[in-house]
């Protein structure tokens, strides 16, 4: 390796190093948005399924820590019928994410907009809620509908995301459920994917030196969220889901 490739390489590692730091801070705040963190910011230095491939481990990592702690296991067997419907809408779909060509940009331009829409209504303190006594029903349905749509898009927020804010969970139980759904859409894409033979085993060295500094930020993150108050967290929750929205629809159109 000449000092050309050498520099580069440094470079690059840099980069990969900043965008997990940041990445994983902006989850460790508010539960989300590791993936489209860095996703946007590594297609700038590299191929999107170059991007893909290195946030395998820490998606999957940062998940489990997301969703350790008190009552993890009541939310996981509330969220049974939602995680059921996931897992079936994401087979039901497999291939369309590879084979979507121009279709993907209009669906993840409503995604986008749909978040956004939430985020606006979420700030300006419109709060959506579902009675308990609903659940039994609705979960299977809103976890087929988030599979369909990550198995056309690789985006796994919506209806998710607004659905299990509108339960009314504590901030810390809001944060588990977000990572128990987002852990079990991640493998459950990841699966479909190997399965159509979109994802290589060989790209796990390279997301697995992603896993450190996404964990380093991940642990900053979480260190501002247990210092802010429940209202000041649904500000930077919906703030955040208004800033993932706004990136998706542009990135749409881009």
């Amino acid at each position: 390796m000449n000092s050309i490739d050498s520099f580069s390489f440094a470079a690059l590692a840099t980069l990969c190093a900043a965008v997990f730091v940041l990445a994983g801070f902006v989850k460790g705040v508010i539960g989300m948005g590791l993936p489209t963190v860095a996703m946007g910011l590594l297609s700038v230095a590299m191929p999107p399924a170059q991007a893909a491939a290195l946030l395998v481990l820490p998606s999957l990592v940062t998940n489990l820590w997301q969703i350790a702690g008190p009552g993890w296991w009541l939310l996981l067997r509330r969220m049974a019928g939602l995680l059921a419907g996931v897992c079936l809408g994401i087979a039901a779909g497999a291939g369309w994410l590879t084979h979507a060509g121009g279709g993907a940009a209009r669906i993840t331009a409503a995604l986008g907009l749909a978040l956004i829409a939430y985020a606006l209504l979420g700030l300006f303190k419109v709060r959506l809620q579902v009675p308990a006594r609903h659940e039994r029903w609705l979960s299977p349905l809103v976890g087929l509908a988030t599979g369909l749509v990550t198995a056309a898009s690789g985006v796994f927020v919506i209806p998710a995301v607004p659905y299990l804010s509108a339960l009314g969970l504590a901030k810390e139980d809001l944060v588990r459920a977000l990572g128990i759904s987002f852990l079990v859409s991640t493998i459950a894409l990841a699966l479909s994917l190997r399965s159509s033979g979109a994802l290589e085993v060989s790209d796990a060295l390279g997301s697995l030196l992603a896993l450190l500094p996404a964990l380093l930020g991940m642990a900053l993150g979480q260190r501002m969220r247990l210092r802010v108050s429940p209202e000041t967290f649904k500000k930077l929750f919906f703030a955040g889901l208004l800033a993932l929205g706004s990136y998706l629809a542009l990135r749409s159109v881009l």
